[in-house]
């Protein structure tokens, strides 16, 4: 019996290492493929209306090969996160029932366009609102702007990915409740605490003017009535299936009786 565990031990050390490699392969394939896209990438952000006007200068020789690199790994990263979750499916779904499988399964597309939505939210409704308030402080102040390409892409890439990350939250919750870590009640009843959190990030997140601050964190709440919406249907699915385990349960146990 010893030996038999140590060998399941020993096969699922195996196939965790057989998918990690699998992984790593297809990041390293897209990392490559990220370098040929990375030029017309970088062009077409440059000649988005958000710089008109403000030159994108090299500070560093090296600035322009980090620009690449940060949009070769980015690219790779995002080709490689629906293949990431479908090899920790794989691997976690033996422990799973056969409708959590099923279930569990939706989350990966799901969540790939949950992240794909966050970041054109933060491209396109968050960053231009920054970029436009900095840009008009420094004419305020008669200071001609003109940024570094790397540091004006590190910003947008420090911006817009925790948005990718914040729009998970629909996900999580789910998950969370299919562990009977939340419910629907418990998201309710923290919906103040909540909301003040979101609040916090979507004023940080933008410049200290109404406008800006409501675009950001209207969403930012809708994602998290949302959350509580899904928690509901999810709970009231494992309270139905509670309910039928005990019918027949106690169906069994008056037959044995008999």
């Amino acid at each position: 019996m010893l030996e038999d565990r140590e060998m399941t031990v020993v096969e699922h050390l195996t196939e965790l290492r057989t998918r990690i490699i699998w992984v790593l392969a297809v990041f390293f394939v897209a990392l490559i493929a990220g370098f040929f896209c990375a030029g017309p990438l970088i062009e077409y952000l440059k000649e988005k209306p958000i710089t008109e006007g403000v030159p994108l200068i090299s500070l560093h020789p090296s600035d322009t090969l980090r620009v690449y690199m940060q949009f070769a790994f980015l690219v790779g990263a995002v080709v490689t996160l629906p293949v990431a979750l479908f090899h920790i499916w794989r691997f976690v779904s033996p422990g799973l029932q056969v409708n959590e499988r099923r279930v569990t399964l939706y989350f990966i597309p799901a969540a790939f366009f949950l992240f794909i939505i966050g970041v054109l939210f933060g491209y396109y409704v968050v960053f231009p609102m920054i970029m436009l308030f900095v840009t008009g402080m420094s004419l305020g102040m008669d200071v001609k702007p003109s940024y570094g390409i790397a540091e004006y892409f590190g910003f947008l890439f420090n911006l817009v990915i925790p948005f990718g990350i914040l729009f998970q939250l629909p996900i999580i919750v789910i998950f969370l409740t299919r562990l009977r870590l939340l419910n629907p009640m418990r998201l309710a009843k923290m919906r103040r605490f909540a909301y003040f959190g979101l609040a916090v990030v979507g004023i940080t997140l933008t410049p200290p003017e109404i406008v800006s601050d409501i675009l950001v964190t209207v969403p930012l709440l809708l994602l998290y009535e949302v959350s509580i919406w899904l928690s509901k249907i999810v709970y009231r699915k494992q309270l139905a299936e509670e309910e039928k385990w005990n019918n027949e349960y106690n169906m069994e146990a008056d037959e044995a009786v008999r």
